[in-house]
């Protein structure tokens, strides 16, 4: 209504200002020409005196001219203050998208949105059935673009209870700021995933079973601060070349305090040979009838980590690691069929630290040394179901934490499917799954069947 009213008054204006500037215009002519001539010849009459002399008739022009100039520069302000109002905001919502507010004039834009999930887990094991059911994870999300659209940022807290690292009661899970105006050259800067795995930098609300896999979840470098240079468009060529270079401190999120100088250096190389999609997301809601693939291979090196698995777990008190880490996955889509695979290494030369405690005893921190695979695919059956499946190994190298070897032992496997219902795509969506958890020793073997609500607001 505000931008319609300015319209109007604008428009009124203007064409007072023009019926004015006509009106001046016209006596302007008469003044010079004199009246038209009619086609029929007026009687003779008898030649009176001008009225006028030249000097009058120069005056009035000389005023006429002062009148047209004062109308137009009225008619420049009018419509430099209708210009000034008409500066304001856009604000759009959608579900699952938030609420958007944008400046007309594109130099700020901000979105806020809000995601919940809901879970219901049951387990059986040989000799007892247990049930949890809470809120997994709450978010709230910030993200838009500052003074110009190549400058953007994204803010995400997290308020579940599983969310917050031991020894760390901040809720920030990603804090960072992007400049993408160089399209082989983008720039991140902050606290973010660290681009190394596929299964781990697709974000949570966009997987297709309840949970990622056993492997990534031990293995993955998680989140970390620091600066990222990339592009998923190198060389402009659709998508075909991506890349992803990482410095970072290696001590993952949010860690005060003093740490071991150091550092984490992680380089991912991206092949997409039919062009770019939605990699990032695991399933194929969009059921396109054309092949998509996309292939990765990263490699990292974490030097003077105080974190047992890399970037997570436990803090070493008796030393640091250096750590090795590769990956290789692939994504295949096709006609609603999706397809992701994933192998992933994590490796130190040093099984464990030494050293002794207050009492002069000696005691041992160890490293977590292993490597792992899985295969999940999935299929929608129709527009709004989807089903899946995944099978998932994880293995330890001798002398790496016993921990670690007897969790292989009894549960280095999961094999399992779900369903999920696609509300409104990976922003509101059902899910439930079941896996069969077991390892080398089955009498630790564990049924687990989840239920779980999804939603992005």
């Amino acid at each position: 209504m505000r931008a319609a009213n300015i319209e109007r008054k604008e428009g009124g204006s203007t064409k007072s200002v023009r019926a004015h500037a006509a009106l001046v215009l016209a006596m302007t002519a008469v003044l010079v020409h004199g009246p038209a001539r009619a086609q029929e010849p007026a009687p003779a009459q008898t030649a009176t005196p001008a009225a006028d002399t030249p000097t009058a008739t120069a005056g009035r022009l000389e005023e006429l001219e002062q009148q047209v100039h004062l109308l137009r520069s009225q008619q420049e302000e009018e419509q430099k203050k209708a210009t000034e109002e008409k500066k304001g905001v856009s604000v759009s919502a959608a579900p699952g998208k938030g609420l958007t507010v944008t400046t007309d004039d594109g130099r700020f834009g901000i979105t806020v949105r809000a995601r919940a999930q809901l879970r219901e887990t049951l387990t059986w094991e040989k000799d007892k059935t247990t049930n949890e059911i809470n809120v997994k994870t709450l978010r709230l999300i910030t993200q838009g673009h500052v003074l110009t659209t190549d400058l953007k940022y994204t803010i995400q807290l997290a308020f579940g209870g599983n969310d917050f690292e031991t020894g760390s009661a901040s809720p920030i899970f990603d804090a960072f700021v992007d400049y993408t105006k160089v399209r082989d050259l983008n720039l991140r800067v902050g606290q973010y995933f660290v681009p190394f795995d596929r299964a781990r930098t697709i974000r949570e609300f966009a997987l297709q079973l309840v949970d990622r896999q056993q492997v990534v979840q031990e293995l993955t470098l998680d989140r970390d601060v620091g600066l990222m240079l990339y592009s998923n468009d190198l060389g402009g060529l659709n998508g075909l070349l991506g890349y992803h270079l990482f410095i970072g401190g290696g001590e993952g999120r949010n860690r005060f305090g003093p740490q071991a100088t150091g550092g984490i250096y992680v380089a991912r190389l991206v092949l997409r040979p039919w062009g770019n999609f939605d990699d990032d997301q695991e399933g194929d809601l969009q059921r396109l009838h054309k092949p998509r693939l996309a292939i990765g291979l990263a490699g990292g090196y974490n030097q003077r980590t105080n974190r047992q698995r890399s970037t997570t777990g436990n803090t070493l008190t008796l030393g640091t690691l250096n750590y090795t880490h590769a990956a290789a996955d692939v994504v295949f889509k096709y006609s609603g069929f999706s397809f992701l695979g994933e192998a992933v290494l994590r490796n130190t030369g040093q099984d464990f630290l030494e050293g002794t405690n207050a009492s002069g005893a000696t005691t041992r921190e160890y490293s977590r040394s292993g490597w792992g695979y899985f295969l999940q695919a999935g299929m929608m059956v129709s527009p709004l179901v989807e089903v899946a499946a995944r099978w998932d190994q994880l293995f330890a190298f001798a002398g790496t934490d016993p921990a670690l070897i007897n969790q292989v032992n009894t549960q280095g496997r999961q094999v399992g499917g779900g369903l999920n219902v696609y509300l409104n795509g990976h922003a509101f969506k059902l899910q439930t799954d079941y896996f069969y958890i077991f390892g080398h020793d089955r009498s630790a073997s564990r049924h687990v069947a989840r239920l779980q609500l999804d939603a992005s607001f």
